[in-house]
């Protein structure tokens, strides 16, 4: 199979998407107001997919996403990613935010401290914003300064739902960053039930 190809799949929040070509998982997204929209956001996302049965490879990954949004605690960095076009920078900061491990997180600044440059924790924000591959590149997993100082505080969150979608993820990965209460001010039914 060559070419860019996309699929849609249930899971514990909702229908994900997801697109892929021969390089690896190009394109991940999280539920969206319709069916319709998510398939329009893979086809701006990866220029010419079309709607296919998953691969092997693309059915292990989904079912490392299902598994992970069902609460079970997910390693996902065994996921071959097309990073073809992510610019060197972004790269750069998603090998570092790929090896977050389910439940823990990172401030932006820490990525960058990482990266060699404290200062570049607003460059770090602005690559997480431009996250291809949302879950398997764990985004929700970088916090705003301040998280672990009694309470989240969970910047921004490009996905649909924003901030409220990023904390119920971290939610359901038992996330315990300070060990703060989490959706202390969200309405419950943002709250999933953790497993």
């Amino acid at each position: 199979m060559s070419g860019s190809y996309f699929a849609i799949f249930d899971t514990a929040i909702g229908r994900c998407g997801i697109a892929w070509s021969e390089a690896g998982i190009a394109a991940v997204r999280l539920p969206e107001a319709d069916v319709a929209a998510m398939r329009e956001s893979l086809k701006r996302s990866v220029p010419g997919a079309i709607e296919a049965p998953p691969t092997a490879d693309v059915a292990k990954a989904i079912a490392g996403i299902v598994a992970l949004l069902s609460g079970e605690r997910r390693d996902l960095r065994d996921i071959v990613v097309d990073e073809r076009g992510v610019p060197a920078f972004n790269r750069r900061v998603y090998a570092i935010v790929r090896q977050i491990p389910p439940g823990k997180t990172m401030t932006y600044g820490e990525v960058a401290e990482q990266l060699g440059d404290k200062s570049l924790a607003r460059a770090v924000g602005q690559a997480m914003g431009e996250n291809p591959t949302p879950i398997v590149m764990p985004c929700h997993r970088v916090l705003a300064a301040g998280s672990k100082e009694g309470g989240y505080r969970a910047g921004g969150f490009s996905a649909p739902g924003g901030a409220a979608t990023k904390l119920r993820l971290l939610t359901i990965e038992g996330a315990e960053p300070g060990e703060p209460t989490l959706f202390g001010d969200l309405p419950l039914a943002l709250a999933p039930h953790r497993r």
